[in-house]
């Protein structure tokens, strides 16, 4: 039954620079890369050489423990390079892509004509399994497992977060024959999260799913807190979560029986010159959506992906796997005497250290400045004002630090991943790293139960 949630917790950080909603086509890279290291617990093992000829949908490496599970090229090329780090870790493959190359066929049928067997066999051939998503743990899907439901969030609340609503638009057909797709995995329901505000307006002629909308500051838009206010995970709960721009994929792939990987990134941030969206392929080179298009002055850092959550990059790294935003923001590399006693009429701040909290509308130009250093862990309800769930954050990060597997189950460790605690670091006045702990008790976890 379909219902309008309310979330009062969290915090909308109000960051200059957003994408303007225009689409422009990305300058041509010289290269793409697939990087292992965006899956948390994959372990891959490569069906390629460095120097080999590569077709669009073409195996480039799969998972040792699970070989149905393939990771292919995202366009036709030369491998170019397969670069490692320590311990011979892979870190990337990088591949050279030429116009004229083939692409790998695959069936053309409409999902809903075909048995679940068929759909999930046709989705793991064509590498486009990794992009669905485990809770709990927040790990590539398990195929061999049976989810009790699917969860999409068709918003983002994050800090300049890319609009799905234009994203999809023009493709509501494709889309649903994603959903279609996805509705053969389970046994269960295809859950949609909605933006209250109408801007998923794009999303709710959709079909085969049970639409909630959601009405909140950020992160009302976590596919994290709209599982734990639809349908929370209990211990042995299996659901699968997957982004709106990755069932494009899936659209695409059942309606021509071709792999397209053409996707639409959100290039935002104060330091780009005019913010707005670009128009190319996963594992794109980052220059090929940078370059030319930030102002000149001072250093800037590049995130593949927001700034509580993505990753930092150089411009000749490559698009995240998982990711449709890159942001660039000033480098947090000076020094402020005293900016603490100021008034702050230009400085956000979680709390209301600041005046600038009597202009709750006003966008500032943040940079990567920490304030200070970690220090020590203080119980002050501090988290609590910023994770709408029904959870301890701070004794949940006390419990993995100590390993206390047991307390981990109780508090709530399965229903939470990185994303849906990086506010709470934002906010931390102690400066803990709460993402990076968070993923070691899922890891310890996983290490436990597998």
């Amino acid at each position: 039954m379909s219902k309008v949630i309310k979330l009062r917790k969290g915090l909308d950080i109000k960051i200059a620079g957003k994408a303007e909603p225009t689409i422009k086509t990305a300058s041509d890279p010289d290269a793409y890369a697939i990087k292992p290291t965006d899956f948390h617990g994959l372990t891959p093992k490569l069906s390629v050489k460095a120097g080999e000829e590569v077709r669009t949908g073409e195996p480039l490496f799969y998972d040792k423990y699970n070989p149905a599970i393939l990771f292919t090229s995202p366009v036709g090329g030369t491998v170019v390079s397969i670069n490692r780090g320590d311990r011979r870790r892979i870190l990337e493959i990088i591949i050279q892509p030429n116009g004229d190359a083939e692409s790998l066929a695959f069936s053309k049928a409409n999902p809903l004509d075909l048995s679940p067997e068929d759909v999930k066999a046709q989705i793991l051939k064509s590498g486009l399994w990794p992009f669905l998503k485990r809770r709990p743990y927040g790990i590539i899907a398990n195929p061999n497992e049976a989810p009790k439901a699917i969860f999409i969030s068709a918003f983002d609340t994050a800090p300049l977060a890319p609009d799905y609503n234009l994203i999809v638009a023009g493709q509501e057909s494709t889309l649903q024959t994603g959903i279609n797709a996805l509705s053969k995995l389970t046994k269960g329901k295809v859950y949609i999260g909605l933006a209250a505000n109408g801007k998923s307006k794009n999303f709710e002629g959709l079909k085969n799913v049970e639409k909630n909308w959601f009405d909140g500051p950020h992160p009302a838009g976590n596919v994290g807190i709209q599982i734990h206010h639809i349908a929370p995970l209990n211990k042995g709960d299996i659901v699968w979560t997957i982004n709106p721009q990755d069932i494009l994929f899936i659209g695409r792939l059942f309606e021509t029986g071709k792999l397209d990987f053409s996707k639409i990134i959100g290039l935002a941030g104060s330091e780009v010159e005019k913010p707005c969206y670009y128009k190319t392929k996963l594992g794109a080179t980052i220059s090929s959506l940078v370059e030319g298009k930030l102002k000149k002055k001072g250093n800037v850092r590049i995130i593949s992906g927001n700034v509580l959550t993505g990753t930092k990059v150089s411009k000749d790294n490559f698009l995240g796997f998982y990711d449709s935003l890159v942001t660039v923001i000033p480098e947090g590399d000076k020094y402020e005497f005293l900016g603490w006693a100021t008034p702050g009429l230009n400085k956000f701040s979680a709390g209301k250290t600041f005046l600038s909290s009597l202009f709750p509308k006003k966008e500032y130009i943040l940079d990567t400045n920490m304030h200070g250093g970690e220090r020590a862990f203080v119980l002050n309800g501090q988290y609590e004002k910023y994770l709408p769930m029904d959870i301890l954050p701070v004794h949940l990060l006390k419990a993995i630090l100590v390993n206390d597997i047991d307390k981990m189950e109780q508090l709530g460790i399965y229903e939470v991943v990185e994303e849906d605690l990086a506010l709470c670091e934002y906010a931390c006045t102690s400066k803990i790293k709460v993402q990076e702990i968070l993923r070691n008790g899922i890891n310890s976890m996983i290490k436990e139960f597998g």
